[in-house]
């Protein structure tokens, strides 16, 4: 493992640095959802590629919730890392292997259970309905594979390590696009075939990373001792992680709300909805990436008490992020249907998700700046600012607006376009007042 000290150095050169792994994982990972959209789009039809756009979006949600709580997991260990306390490390590692095993049992029984239910609560199109069932039912069965991942490469990055990372998810995309051509394309098992090659791929990946940590150890001692749960870490994890996560869980609800609405305008504005939110999980990697990395740099700083080393981190995670945002927001401003036809050979599905991404592009600036916002406050332990905010922009402001624009013009998504970027705005409203309301009480 090559661990970087991101306490020292260039701010600007170390930051990047780090994140550049990680956005390439983040990349790649995003693969997983975008090559089953792309294969079953060209070997079957609408209702086909509406079944894998509502069964990963329930999907997002839950990885959503494991993401979250595992970044608990990740600022705790960076903490610990800039204040050079190696037993904390340790022990925090090993109240994670415990915690995170109890939290992905509980999920995989949860969505087993319910996975029919779910496919009805989301309004899903009665052609696209047992299609839908069977992916969400299949890639259930592999969350403890996504649990375990994640929670490695939470581990390494709170550790300074953002490449490592890079080469586990490489190979599981890869696994999962050649599956996807087979299943899909040879063996036309549809939604089904690409659930399984999703599955398929992030257990060999978790399987990889394990017998990783089992050659190469870490730098400091960690024996089987410190496997435990240790109820005041765990507490912490779940303390710092837990409104991330509900946060996440929450905003991505919010996404499956709107889906409800849109699926009722029909089937190819369903198609069209999960074609735009593919194009969106890619271009908010960037600056999802930067901000990840703003929050694993302001951990350790924190923990080494630099504070105007922090300070100059969320200046330059926001520069970076809005190098990426501003330029997807003006590729999809002039060239939208580049972008859309990728996902589908459907001329009606590609016309009206080009219209869809215009408005909901500009969204990609304005979450450049309060993304590193968001980070800079996590890695000082601070998650429950971001989680309140953005709870009150979603449920406030997106999920009323989407609904409204979508009965001001039914036969078209242009107006509920505008409703991410608006409700974007409201937040980075409420983070600047923020901002200024703690250096004033620091000060």
């Amino acid at each position: 493992m090559k661990e970087l000290d991101l306490t020292q150095g260039s701010v600007p050169k170390v930051l990047l640095q780090f994140a550049v792994p990680f956005l390439i994982a983040n990349v790649l990972q995003a693969l997983y959802g975008g090559a089953d959209l792309f294969v079953v789009g060209q070997y079957d039809d609408s209702a086909s590629v509406a079944a894998v756009a509502i069964g990963s979006q329930v999907m997002q949600t839950i990885t959503g919730i494991i993401l979250g709580i595992t970044t608990g997991t990740t600022v705790l260990i960076a903490i610990a890392t800039g204040a050079k306390d190696d037993r904390q490390v340790a022990s925090t590692i090993g109240s994670s292997v415990w915690l995170f095993s109890i939290i992905g049992i509980v999920l995989t029984l949860v969505m087993v259970l319910f996975h029919d239910r779910i496919s009805s609560l989301m309004h899903t199109p009665a052609e696209a309905m047992e299609d839908t069932k069977s992916y969400i039912l299949v890639c259930s069965v592999g969350i403890l594979f996504i649990v375990g991942y994640n929670v490695v490469c939470g581990i390494l990055r709170g550790l300074g390590d953002s490449k490592t990372p890079l080469y586990f998810v490489g190979l599981a995309c890869i696994i999962n696009i050649v599956l996807d051509f087979i299943l899909v394309g040879a063996f036309h098992l549809g939604p089904t075939g690409a659930a399984i090659a999703t599955v398929t791929a992030q257990g060999v990946s978790f399987t990889i990373a394990l017998w990783f940590l089992y050659r190469r150890g870490f730098h400091f001692e960690f024996t089987r001792r410190d496997i435990r749960l240790n109820r005041v870490l765990s507490k912490r994890v779940l303390t710092l992680g837990a409104p991330i996560a509900l946060q996440d869980a929450l905003i991505n609800v919010s996404f499956l709300i709107i889906t409800v609405i849109v699926n009722q305008m029909g089937v190819i504005a369903s198609a069209s909805l999960g074609v735009v939110e593919k194009i969106i999980v890619f271009a908010m990697l960037p600056p999802m990436a930067i901000s990840s990395a703003v929050a694993t740099m302001t951990a350790q700083n924190y923990g080494a008490g630099l504070i105007q080393r922090m300070n100059k981190c969320l200046l330059s995670g926001i520069g970076f992020a809005l190098i990426f945002g501003l330029s997807v927001c003006l590729y999809s401003q002039f060239l939208p249907e580049t972008l859309t036809a990728f996902f589908t050979k459907d001329p009606a599905v590609v016309a009206m998700a080009a219209e869809y991404l215009r408005g909901y592009s500009i969204d990609c600036v304005v979450v450049s700046f309060v993304f590193c916002i968001n980070s800079y406050f996590s890695g000082q332990g601070n998650s429950l600012f971001p989680m309140i905010h953005s709870l009150i922009a979603t449920f406030l402001f997106r999920i009323p607006l989407s609904y409204w624009f979508s009965q001001i013009d039914s036969s078209s998504l242009f107006i509920m376009g505008f409703a991410p970027p608006i409700s974007t705005v409201v937040s980075l409203f409420i983070c600047i007042w923020y901002l200024r309301y703690t250096r004033k009480r620091n000060y």
